[in-house]
């Protein structure tokens, strides 16, 4: 996943192998650019901040999954190509799951972090070929977000090599999620009829502007 030829990445790598040695709180940059054999100078050209490290893998994940996960089939359930996408995702981030361990047992992320998770869940659903524009499209990304975080949990502590938990899980929260996209669809459309009833109930209602009428001043 990552190309450590290029001084990103090799920022990157050396940054989750420090990262599954110790706790990522004790993780200083300084270590990190020790490790990656370059100078501050270099890293701070490179990254500002741990968080901004962490923003690279998020993305550098987004990218491996996006050129990994199988092309979205009109055979499958969408709930199906979910399930294939986020499979893909923790088969490329299994050689960092201890760095990954590390960083989870930190400090919450930071609302910049916050923002590339949000962008990760809504990749991950064009790649299963799942629109997420509007109303309804800003939902399937939240509760994307919110099963994904509870599996990555899962993952995180899944010992057996066919990844038999994290799958079972996957599949839990899929189907609930499922159910809840239902009623969504349902509220959304709801309120899209209601919203179309008053456009037209305020199209009616409206009169047609009355022509002014010219008045003639007296004359002497």
């Amino acid at each position: 996943m990552l190309n450590e030829l290029t001084l990103n990445g090799r920022v990157i790598a050396a940054a989750m192998r420090l990262a599954a040695l110790r706790p990522w709180d004790n993780v200083t940059l300084r270590d990190i650019a020790d490790a990656a054999g370059i100078g501050l100078v270099e890293m701070r050209r490179e990254f500002g901040s741990k968080g901004a490290i962490l923003a690279a893998i998020t993305r550098a994940a987004d990218v491996a999954v996006l050129a990994r996960a199988p092309k979205p089939s009109p055979e499958q359930s969408a709930r199906d190509r979910i399930f294939d996408v986020v499979m893909t995702r923790f088969d490329v981030l299994a050689p960092y799951k201890a760095a990954l361990k590390s960083i989870a047992d930190s400090r919450p992320m930071d609302s910049a972090m916050l923002k590339k998770a949000w962008a990760s869940q809504a990749w991950m659903l064009h790649a299963a070929g799942i629109p997420t524009d509007g109303p309804l499209g800003s939902i399937r990304v939240a509760g994307l977000g919110s099963v994904y975080a509870s599996v990555f949990a899962t993952w995180l502590d899944d010992t057996d090599t066919g990844l038999a938990r994290t799958m079972a899980a996957l599949d839990r929260r899929l189907k609930r999620g499922e159910e809840t996209m239902r009623m969504a669809a349902g509220v959304c459309d709801g309120v899209g009829d209601v919203m179309k009833r008053l456009k037209c109930g305020f199209s009616r209602n409206e009169k047609p502007a009355e022509p002014e009428v010219a008045t003639n001043s007296p004359t002497s």
